[in-house]
């Protein structure tokens, strides 16, 4: 069959299954593994490979640099010892403690010959990486807290690049290479230290072209060449293309998108990247599915079932140690969030391609690609499944309020509408469009705007969690305010640096009590009943 026409059929599969996915409310990406499971079992058709030259060059970039784009930099850089812990020495002591475990329950129960340690490192290594697609948008559907959003988000935007590295560096090892801690940490500090720097360049070029241009087209083209050219070039040169897309993808996203780019290309460029990412996850996984030979997975069923328990004991131990460690910090995480974690790290398309990218002659090559699909299947259908009965048992979902979502819409209309309202105040200052025709929309738009805090009002009425929210969120914005009238009164010499110093010290115990209060209210809420609603 022609590559194109499997492209076709694989589309038609995909929307027929998204479809479907939606009436009957099951999560999509899990759909798609199984209908590939089938179509596989099946040989419906012959589908592309999921190789390492199609996932690196076609499907990864785009995906890494979607999720990194719409990733709100100053969420993430307040998670930052959060995300990174997971995902730089959490996913080291992920690889450990998995080949660990895994090493004498299959080589010591006799169960494969010569099964040593040094293989059940490279399975580690392989299987370490998470892809949290398929919560992720059961995460928005369900009305998770977002800070555990962005943590989950953020920490597998940050370990699939420390994946590849050590994947390389372990595999090396294994091949005959010699290991010492100090050359590994210096590998992996140049590949991804270069890797970030080159999509920092990358990221910062595009950025300042788009603030020159006036042109959707183009401006979408150039996040394209800013996704694919940064994991391109430090690909070529050897580094990490992950890291280098990830940073490339937070700069144009934070930074060219809020200066760069007017409302109308904004949104252009996110429906874009928003389709793309559809696309590319709905073949990823559809692929998934149609690459596992079920009838070889059945063979090696009990090495995969003590390769899935590894898998997961490993991270659980990981997610509640860092855990354990940042109730020391000001970024303390509720144990039921690491409940969470821990069910939410699904594996996906690169820890298959990574195995299938191991030498055709390398020690239980042929087991090691069983167990890997293995656990990456069972990861995503048994967690993908269970993921909506676990967040509402651990009562970390927002479903239990009735009006939550009202209350985002209402606050989003009003938001919307003030826009327009001041968009309309330029126009009369610029006198662009005639004064008759403005007033008759500003009257509209004054009328919406009525409508929508009426009924925030009338919400806020129900419950007092909407008004402590806002409360917050003013509080820490006035604070910040206030900080920065500070600063600039020092910095003009309108006040000496002792009282700089002991006025900011004031500020900063503020703000920490503002975020903790904030934090309470905003991502803990979840564990409390919500007000009953009042007749």
């Amino acid at each position: 069959m022609q590559f194109e026409l499997a492209f076709v059929l694989l589309f038609a599969v995909a929307t027929a299954v998204a479809i479907v996915a939606r009436y009957f409310q099951f999560p999509y990406t899990v759909a798609l593994v199984v209908a590939g499971l089938v179509l596989g079992t099946a040989h419906a058709f012959e589908p592309p490979h999921l190789t390492k030259g199609l996932l690196f060059a076609v499907i990864l970039p785009g995906l890494i640099f979607e999720a990194a784009f719409h990733v709100d930099f100053r969420k993430f850089w307040k998670n930052k010892l959060a995300i990174h812990a997971l995902a730089i020495p959490g996913v080291v002591a992920a690889v450990a403690l998995t080949a660990l475990l895994l090493s004498p329950a299959v080589g010591g129960l006799s169960l494969v010959q010569g099964f040593a340690f040094i293989h059940a490192l490279v399975f580690a290594s392989v299987i370490v990486s998470t892809d949290p697609i398929a919560v992720v948008g059961l995460f928005k559907m369900l009305g998770v807290p977002k800070r555990l959003a962005v943590l989950v988000e953020g920490e597998s935007l940050l370990n699939d690049g420390t994946a590849v590295v050590l994947f390389n560096l372990i595999v090396a090892v294994a091949l005959g290479g010699q290991f010492t801690a100090s050359g590994a940490v210096l590998d992996f500090v140049k590949v991804a230290g270069v890797g970030a720097l080159i999509g920092g360049l990358v990221g910062f070029a595009v950025s300042q072209v788009i603030e020159r241009v006036e042109d959707a087209m183009v401006e979408i083209t150039l996040t394209v060449i800013a996704a694919y050219g940064s994991f391109v070039v430090a690909e070529n040169f050897h580094f990490s293309g992950v890291i280098a897309t990830v940073v490339a993808g937070m700069l144009c996203g934070n930074w060219a998108a809020n200066t760069g780019m007017s409302a109308t290309t904004r949104v252009a460029v996110e429906s874009f990247w928003e389709y793309l990412a559809f696309a590319l996850n709905s073949i990823v996984f559809l692929l998934i599915g149609m690459e596992v030979q079920l009838n070889s997975l059945l063979d090696s069923w009990v090495p995969i079932l003590l390769a899935y328990l590894a898998v997961l004991l490993g991270r659980a131990l990981v997610v509640y140690g860092v855990s354990a460690l940042l109730r020391l910090s000001s970024e303390r995480v509720p144990w039921r969030w690491s409940a969470v974690l821990t069910w939410s790290g699904l594996r996906g398309a690169i820890s298959m391609v990574l195995v299938l990218s191991l030498p055709e002659d390398f020690a239980h090559r042929e087991l090691l690609v069983n167990m890997t699909f293995g656990v990456v299947v069972l990861s995503i259908i048994v967690q993908g499944l269970t993921m909506p009965p676990l967040l509402r048992r651990l009562g970390v979902t927002g479903q239990r309020d009735v009006y939550q979502e009202k209350y985002e819409m209402a606050r989003g209309r009003l938001g919307a509408v003030h826009a327009a309202l001041g968009a309309l105040e330029s126009m009369r200052r610029s006198r662009d469009i005639p004064a008759d025709v403005l007033a008759q929309l500003e009257k509209d738009y004054e009328q919406k705007a009525n409508a929508a805090e009426q009924e925030l009002s009338a919400l806020k009425q129900q419950t007092n969690r909407f008004h402590e929210e806002e409360h917050q969120e003013a509080v820490r914005r006035v604070l910040i305010i206030e900080k920065d009238a500070l600063l600039k009164a020092y910095q003009k010499g309108a006040i000496g640096k002792e009282a700089f110093e002991h006025l900011s010290t004031e500020l900063d115990e503020r703000l920490a009590q503002a975020k903790d209060a904030e934090a309470h209210v905003s991502l803990e809420d979840s564990a409390v009943e919500r007000e009953p609603v009042r007749s």
